[in-house]
């Protein structure tokens, strides 16, 4: 499916790319829906949260059809347009010659942003910040991050060092989470929350104050703890939701089969890349509650219009 936002983009030009990659940080930067490092929205409205997308491209189509985001923005009724979170985007499991090319999803998702920016909210993930911080990710035995690399070298030549700083650029623009205020309370989705291992090094005003550099560097940053943990259970869900007044988190990073699992006390955690991939569609003036919301989720191996 043709999406507006993405019609005669050339990702083949190095000026068009890195446009794209450009203008996406600043429309992000400059949204009304920015306070500081994150999203904020209020209800009503409605929210299409997703999970991992990992250059699935039929479901980056579907989630953006969902949210009403797939025609020209100077004729989508607002009322028409859904909150939508997008997130690990890159590194998907189809290679080329064992040559990744997902600087494409990145770039057509930067393109979404600048036409919507107000309604994408394209959340920082743990592949897009290795990406540009180098760190080694090993995905079914292949080097992600210098796949890459390779592709965006394979495409580029001599100008690929100009995308990788526009890539940096919108990657270094990306919210650390979406809070989205709500009548039964806040709904804040992010990749991930720090694994219970790093809540003793967590800084939790991370959300509330300017990014530094010390919060993207690996192990020890908070935003990378953000975007790194796993395996959180019950007590550190709960001690985040003291801190930061949350009702339900929605969070990707874990693999989730089924699509969608619930997390006791307040978390659901979504998969939006595999077969069993869903996005969940969520009425922010009557919200589910967390443990219910997993039956609200819709499979995008379906058609949006089934």
């Amino acid at each position: 499916m043709d999406v507006h936002a993405f019609q005669g983009l050339d990702l083949s030009s190095v000026d068009e790319v890195c446009h794209a990659l450009e203008a996406a940080a600043e429309a992000g930067l400059n949204a009304a829906c920015r306070r500081g490092p994150i999203d904020w929205v209020e209800g009503p409205g409605r929210l299409i949260a997703t999970g991992d997308i990992h250059d699935n491209p039929l479901h980056l189509s579907r989630i953006i059809e969902a949210a009403g985001l797939d025609g020209d923005p100077a004729q989508t009724p607002e009322s028409e347009r859904s909150h939508v979170t997008l997130h690990e985007l890159i590194h998907g499991e189809h290679l080329m010659g064992g040559v990744d090319f997902s600087y494409r999803a990145l770039t057509r998702v930067a393109a979404l942003k600048r036409a919507f920016p107000e309604h994408v909210h394209v959340l920082l993930a743990n592949h897009e910040l290795a990406q540009i911080v180098g760190s080694g990710i090993v995905k079914d035995g292949v080097r992600v991050v210098e796949a890459f690399n390779d592709g965006v070298e394979r495409v580029f030549g001599d100008d690929a060092a100009r995308v990788h700083e526009a890539i940096e650029v919108f990657v270094r623009s990306m919210p650390l989470a979406l809070r989205c205020e709500t009548p039964r309370g806040v709904i804040q989705c992010s990749h991930s929350v720090p694994s219970p291992a790093m809540m003793g090094r967590f800084d939790a005003s991370v959300l509330d104050r300017d990014l530094a550099e010390d919060d993207y560097r690996p192990l020890t940053g908070s935003a990378h703890m953000m975007v790194w943990g796993r395996h959180y259970d019950a007590e550190s869900l709960e001690d985040l939701v003291e801190r930061w007044g949350v009702t339900m988190f929605i969070l990707g990073h874990e693999k989730v089969p089924e699509g969608a699992r619930f997390v006791e006390p307040c978390a659901v955690v979504l998969n939006s890349d595999h077969g069993n991939g869903v996005y969940l569609p969520i009425d922010l003036a009557n919200p589910p509650e967390p443990r219910d919301a997993p039956r609200s989720a819709k499979r995008l191996s379906e058609p949006v219009s089934s």
